[in-house]
C-alpha cells in the first residue's frame, strides 16, 4: 500500500463514500473505513457505482481514495480470482440520483400526504438503481450517452415501465413526449442481449383492452430479452388533488383481465417454456379469484413487485404445516392485514383451526391514511393500525414486513415499530413474507430445520 501523503487538490471529484467494510476482507486489511471517499481507479474518475463494479472486476487495479482527514491515499489491490474486495458504497454516484422528469397520471408520489418517509418523495428514473436494486425505470429521461453506456457497459438485467407499447397512448399517460421512443429502445436493448423485466400498470380507459393486447404481444416478441412482464392495477389514494379523475378497476373488469391473460399464458408456455406475462395478487383479490400454482410464476422474477407472493406463501406454508404439533403452549396471537389479504388469510387459520392452545384473531386495517380503495397490506400505517387495535392491551401483534422499511422498523408514516408497540402495550413481532417464518411467528414454535421451499 501506497499512502501520498498531499492535501486534496480541487481539481479532483467528489468521489463515491464507502458505506461498509466486511470483516476479513481485502477492504478492512488495507484500512479502508467506511466514509472514505474512492476518487479513481487505475487513473479513470468514478462517476457512479456502475464505474465502480466494472473498474474493481479485475484482479489487480489501483485505489486512489480521500481519509477523513483529507489525506489521500493510493492502495494497490491484488487478490485471487473471485476473492471479493469487500466493501460497499454509498450511493449510485456523487452526484445523486436521475430524477424523473415525467408527469404520470398514475404517479403514486403525487397521490402522497405530507409526514410520511421523506425517501419516498423521491422520484428517481435512474437505470443504476434498476440494475443494483431491480428499481423500475421508464427510459424516457435518459439522454444519448446515458443510454449508450447501458449498451456499453451491457447493463442487465433492467427493470423497465412500460405501461403501453403504442406511443401516444404512452405520452398520454407518462405527459413526456420522449415517452413515445419506447419501442425502438426496447428493440435496441433486445439487439444487445439485455434481459428485461418489464412492468405495465393498467389504468382504466387508458390502457387497457387493445392497448394491453398489443402491449402484451409486442413484448412478447423481444422474449427471451424480455423475460418477464407484469401486470399491476393503478393504485389510487385519497389525495388526488388536481390529478385526472381515474378509478379502480371493478371485480368484473379484473376477472375478465385474468381470463384473457390465462389464455397468453397457456400460448407462451407452449412457445417459450415460460408463462412469461404474470398478473400481481391485487388482480387475483379484486376477482374472487384463488391465487394460481406457483408453476405459473416460474422464477419469481417479479415477487417484488407483488406478483406471485400469495402463491408462493401458501405453498410454504402448507409445507410447513405438516410438521406442526398438534397442540402447543397456550397463545392468543393477533393478526394484522390489509382488506385485499382476508380471505387469503381466513383461510389459512382455519387451517390453523386443529391446533389446541392456539388462539389467531384477524384484523382487517382500513386504510384511512390513503384511502379505503388502497387495500394492500404494504401500504398500511402504524397510525391505522394503533386506532383499529383500541384498547387490546399486552398481547402478541404480527406485523408483515412489507409494511415496514426494508432497512429500517419504520412504517410509511414515519412511526417506528417502538412507536407502535408504545401505543398497543404490547408485543409487535414482525413477520417475514415466508410461509414458515409466519408459523413460526403464529406458534411461537422453532421450525428452523424444516424445508418450506
Amino acid at each position: 500500500m501506497k499512502v501520498l501523503h498531499i492535501e486534496r487538490m480541487t481539481n479532483l471529484a467528489q468521489g463515491l463514500v464507502v458505506a461498509a467494510v466486511h470483516g476479513g476482507s481485502i477492504a478492512e486489511e488495507m484500512e479502508i473505513e467506511c466514509g472514505d471517499q474512492i476518487l479513481s481507479i487505475d487513473g479513470q474518475e468514478i462517476k457512479d457505482i456502475i464505474d465502480f463494479q466494472y473498474l474493481t472486476a479485475e484482479d489487480e487495479f489501483t485505489l486512489l481514495l480521500e481519509k477523513a482527514d483529507g489525506e489521500l491515499w493510493e492502495i494497490e489491490i491484488e487478490r485471487s480470482y473471485g476473492e471479493e474486495l469487500g466493501l460497499e458504497v454509498q450511493a449510485v454516484s456523487p452526484h445523486g440520483l436521475k430524477l424523473c422528469k415525467n408527469n404520470c397520471v398514475f404517479c403514486f408520489v403525487a397521490q402522497m400526504p405530507k409526514g410520511m418517509r421523506g425517501s419516498l418523495y423521491d422520484k428517481d428514473d435512474d437505470y443504476r438503481l434498476s440494475l443494483t436494486q431491480g428499481s423500475f425505470i421508464t427510459l424516457s429521461n435518459l439522454d444519448d450517452d446515458e443510454f449508450e453506456r447501458i449498451l456499453k457497459f451491457h447493463l442487465s438485467p433492467l427493470y423497465i415501465s412500460v405501461h403501453a407499447w403504442d406511443s401516444e397512448t404512452r405520452v398520454r399517460l407518462m405527459k413526456n413526449p420522449k415517452a413515445g421512443d419506447l419501442s425502438c429502445q426496447l428493440k435496441r436493448l433486445a439487439e444487445a442481449g439485455i434481459h428485461i423485466h418489464s412492468q405495465i400498470v393498467l389504468v382504466p380507459g387508458y390502457n387497457d383492452g387493445e392497448i394491453l393486447e398489443q402491449t402484451v404481444r409486442e413484448l412478447g416478441n423481444l422474449h427471451p430479452s424480455v423475460q418477464s412482464i407484469a401486470v399491476v392495477p393503478v393504485g389510487l389514494t385519497k389525495y388526488r388533488v388536481n390529478l385526472p379523475d381515474l378509478r379502480p378497476f371493478t371485480p368484473e373488469e379484473a376477472r375478465d383481465i385474468l381470463t384473457k391473460g390465462e389464455g397468453w399464458q397457456r400460448e407462451y408456455r407452449r412457445q417459450t417454456g415460460r408463462s412469461l406475462v404474470y398478473f400481481s395478487d391485487e388482480f387475483y383479490a379484486s376477482a374472487g379469484w384463488d391465487y394460481p400454482a406457483t408453476e405459473i410464476y416460474d422464477d419469481f422474477a417479479q415477487l417484488e413487485n407483488g406478483v406471485g407472493m400469495a402463491s408462493k406463501f401458501r405453498q410454504e406454508f402448507d409445507h410447513a404445516l405438516k410438521h406442526l404439533p398438534a397442540a402447543v403452549p397456550k397463545r392468543k396471537v393477533h393478526l394484522i392485514t390489509g382488506v385485499s389479504a382476508v380471505p387469503f388469510f381466513d383461510h389459512l387459520i382455519k387451517k390453523l383451526s386443529h391446533i389446541e392452545g392456539l388462539t389467531i384473531e384477524l384484523h382487517t386495517i382500513i386504510n384511512n391514511f390513503f384511502g379505503p380503495t388502497v387495500t394492500v397490506a404494504g401500504l398500511l400505517t402504524a397510525q391505522d393500525i394503533a386506532r383499529h387495535i383500541g384498547n387490546i392491551k399486552g398481547e402478541i401483534f404480527l406485523i408483515p414486513r412489507v409494511m415496514l422499511k426494508a432497512d429500517e422498523e419504520v412504517f410509511l408514516d414515519d412511526r417506528s415499530l417502538e412507536w407502535l408497540a408504545g401505543e398497543l402495550q404490547g408485543v409487535p413481532l414482525v413477520v417475514e413474507n415466508q410461509g414458515r417464518a409466519f408459523l413460526e411467528a403464529v406458534t411461537g414454535l422453532d421450525l428452523e430445520g424444516e424445508d418450506c421451499e
